[in-house]
């Protein structure tokens, strides 16, 4: 099928590759996303968007249906980047957008944003489209947490922010971030440890004693950082850790928390120190059926078009998706062709770009 039978208008490859590009050029770590949320706004209104930002600073837009008089979707992307993601310098060479090689990239989701841009450019039908780009998503989903969602209609939509396009994702698990300080005693270390306490030890029987990993099939916990001491030759008397759980099973999760903090405390306080912990459970499990999920269904009907047999599943990170689904806003995870994210060697093959676009203009025309 010719490109232009497909689409409304051309795609513009290059126009879609050197937006994006100049999108990742503007620093936009997690928290900062400021700067980045006003150049898009102008992109937007562009396209004919009604577009303006939420008091929690997510941008929320709204685009007129074209020939269409179908309920609306919601489009939906993330606006940060994880670290290292100031002064990026994409390189496009043979095809793949790469980083200058000390940053991430950014394509996760930056690339997404660029896609959607492109597929509202070129597609000849689409339904009203309502559009939210949220911040500090990488950091607990703060953004997606603190949505107007007053200004959203749509009960169901798509998630631009999964890496493959052969995947949609349906699901995501609880997540607990599990946050512990260990308060010893200071001594000095050659003169008179037995005065002190010494909180590195006590931490560190802490940490030894979690079950750690994948537990199960749907269950995974881990330690990430720990930090403590000053000097050499003194016995510390403070160390953090900070540790996680997460399950597709929102009371597993639940109990591996509890399970997890009453191991911390007992290791702690056996060891003469004792423990503050505080538990942050960051997002609740949920799931749609991919047997009967309309946003499933029609993004797998998109990509067959392109010979893409699509698979839908559970995964165990969590995205802006599970927020949604809780608020009861149906919302799969698609993909955008990002690879090896939160990572300096993050790229993104701009050939997966355009299936991507491919994909979303004819999710507009089947929700036409």
């Amino acid at each position: 099928m010719a490109q232009q039978a497909r689409f409304g208008a051309e795609m513009d490859t290059d126009r879609m590759v050197s937006q994006f590009m100049d999108m990742v050029r503007i620093d936009s770590e997690s928290g900062d996303e400021a700067a980045f949320m006003q150049w898009l706004l102008p992109v937007l209104r562009d396209l004919g968007a009604e577009a303006g930002l939420d008091e929690y600073g997510n941008l929320i837009a709204t685009v007129p249906a074209k020939g269409s008089t179908a309920e609306p979707i919601l489009l939906s992307c993330h606006g940060d980047t994880v670290r290292p993601g100031k002064g990026i310098r994409p390189v496009l060479l043979d095809g793949v957008v790469r980083s200058g090689g000390d940053t991430i990239l950014g394509a996760d989701d930056k690339a997404g944003i660029a896609e959607m841009l492109e597929a509202i450019r070129v597609a000849p039908v689409h339904p009203p489209l309502e559009i939210a780009i949220s911040r500090q998503e990488e950091v607990g989903l703060l953004g997606v947490k603190n949505l107007d969602y007053s200004r959203i209609t749509a009960r169901r939509g798509f998630l631009l922010d999964n890496d493959t396009l052969d995947t949609i994702i349906t699901g995501g698990p609880s997540y607990f971030a599990i946050d512990v300080t260990v308060q010893g005693k200071a001594a000095h270390a050659g003169m008179e440890p037995e005065k002190g306490i010494n909180a590195i030890v006590a931490a560190s029987r802490a940490v030894a004693a979690l079950p750690l990993g994948r537990l199960d099939a749907e269950t995974t916990s881990n330690v990430g950082v720990i930090s403590g001491g000053l000097i050499r030759n003194g016995v510390p008397d403070a160390c953090t850790f900070l540790a996680e759980c997460r399950s597709l099973d929102h009371a597993k999760g639940q109990a591996l928390a509890d399970e997890m903090v009453a191991i911390i405390r007992r290791e702690v306080e056996g060891a003469g120190a004792r423990a503050e912990i505080a538990v942050n459970n960051l997002c609740k499990a949920s799931s749609i059926d991919p047997e009967t999920a309309w946003t499933v269904k029609t993004a797998q009907a998109a990509l067959s078009v392109q010979g893409i047999e699509a698979s839908a599943g559970h995964m165990c990170g969590f995205t802006d998706a599970s927020i949604y689904n809780n608020h009861g806003i149906e919302m799969a995870v698609v993909g955008i062709g990002a690879r090896q994210e939160h990572s300096t060697e993050e790229h993104i093959h701009v050939e997966d770009m355009e299936r991507a676009v491919a994909m979303i203009v004819e999710i507009f025309r089947r929700s036409a």
